[in-house]
């Protein structure tokens, strides 16, 4: 847990000593307050609903930013290679990783809380729908986390694993957006593997524990993948 610790705080430390960290909370607040004011307009409901269905696709672009730099940068400098002599483990180097990640993710979302002030202000929102969908916007963004730490970990370069980490997400958005509604095992299969339906049921209120699992097995499948990537570097 020590190794843990002290690798969350070097990337926590690395992401708000640069601009990227504010960068990223700004385009998101930007972003996301110009949804929610437009939704507010035109619904006329005291709901965060509307205006988070358009949350996914900001996240599916600004996540993989945050997580670009986490294992390409190493694998560039070459600094990945005393990392892995020193004394900790894979994993604890991935999941330190992905808890930074994670953490600027949440700090990136957390300027969201205004948007309830304000509907309690003017209405009487459904507090119950909004603790259901932030609950499923932290646990999509451990899946956004580990898609984009997967990408990072095969790759040199930055950019590269930004740019594919975007297309990753968007086609996981479009595949499942594309499918609801529609009927046959294909398509069951498609909104499934998508992410679309998962967060859409969040938004309604409504916790399943269906999409819970979709979200926590797949982050961990993918942070074992990941591990499995940074040991095979002791074997080259």
């Amino acid at each position: 847990m020590i190794s843990i610790s002290t690798i969350f705080q070097k990337e926590i430390n690395s992401y708000f000593l640069s601009p990227v960290a504010y960068v990223i909370i700004a385009v998101f607040t930007i972003f996301s307050g110009y949804f929610f004011s437009i939704m507010l307009g035109i619904t006329q409901e005291t709901t965060l609903r509307y205006s988070l269905s358009y949350t996914q696709f900001i996240l599916s672009v600004l996540t993989p930013v945050i997580t670009m730099r986490l294992l390409a940068e190493e694998n560039k400098t070459g600094t990945i290679e005393p990392l892995m002599t020193a004394p900790v483990t894979d994993f604890e180097v991935v999941f330190g990783k992905f808890l930074s990640a994670w953490a600027l993710y949440n700090v990136m979302i957390a300027p969201t809380a205004f948007y309830i002030l304000f509907l309690a202000w003017v209405g009487s929102p459904d507090y119950g729908a909004i603790i259901a969908s932030y609950i499923g916007l932290v646990l999509m963004g451990g899946l956004f986390i580990s898609i984009g730490l997967l990408v990072s970990a095969v790759t040199k370069n930055q950019i590269v694993a930004a740019v594919i980490g975007i297309v990753a997400l968007l086609i996981l958005l479009v595949i499942g957006l594309a499918s609801t509604g529609s009927e046959g095992w294909f398509y069951s299969t498609m909104r499934y593997i998508g992410t679309y339906d998962h967060w859409d049921t969040f938004t309604k209120g409504i916790i399943d524990t269906r999409d819970v699992i979709y979200y926590v097995s797949f982050t961990a499948l993918l942070l074992f993948i990941v591990v499995r990537i940074v040991e095979s570097r002791r074997w080259r």
